[in-house]
């Protein structure tokens, strides 16, 4: 897919086919994360991919808004350093959501929607995930095959109107 239609067909997806993700395709996903760009290229960052059904269907239960992962092919789980310094803490961050996106645009250039969920119950998520005290699940990105349509480029997308959202020079 050319860059511009992944990015016009990436969409949020919770609902997927009864169908794994190829290895290849998920290995290629997972390489984007890590070659997402960061802050003075540090990678504070660790990306747990879980495909087991019945780790998914647990996994589901860290936060209310997380049961598509129960259906999804893959979830990868995006795990960070704690940080007590506010100004680290928002370069994690920054740094997690550049990695969201990349995963996410990988995705759909191979036709595989995604989904993101936050985390809550970071005692569930270490107990399923197995990562270190030291750290913290940020985000679950949810993977698999759209079960009500194709990705395909979104026409007329959802979206506040440009001149509300776009400024130039100043607000």
């Amino acid at each position: 897919m050319e860059t511009w239609d992944t990015i016009r067909s990436r969409r949020n997806v919770r609902v997927f086919e009864d169908r794994p993700v190829g290895a290849a395709d998920l290995e290629r996903i997972l390489e984007a994360a890590r070659r997402t760009p960061s802050a003075s290229n540090r990678q504070r960052w660790d990306f747990v991919v879980v495909t087991d059904r019945e780790a998914l269907q647990r996994l589901a239960g860290v936060w209310r808004g997380a049961g598509h992962v129960a259906g999804s092919a893959a979830t990868i789980a995006l795990i960070a350093p704690m940080a007590d310094d506010p100004h680290v803490r928002e370069s994690i961050h920054y740094d997690l959501g550049q990695a969201t996106m990349s995963i996410m645009l990988a995705a759909a250039d191979a036709g595989i929607g995604s989904g993101h969920a936050a985390v809550e119950s970071q005692t569930l998520a270490r107990q399923i995930l197995g990562f270190p005290e030291d750290r913290f699940c940020a985000w679950l990105i949810a993977l698999g095959y759209p079960a009500d349509r194709p990705l395909r480029p979104v026409r007329t997308p959802d979206r506040r109107a440009w001149d509300e959202v776009v400024h130039r020079e100043r607000w």
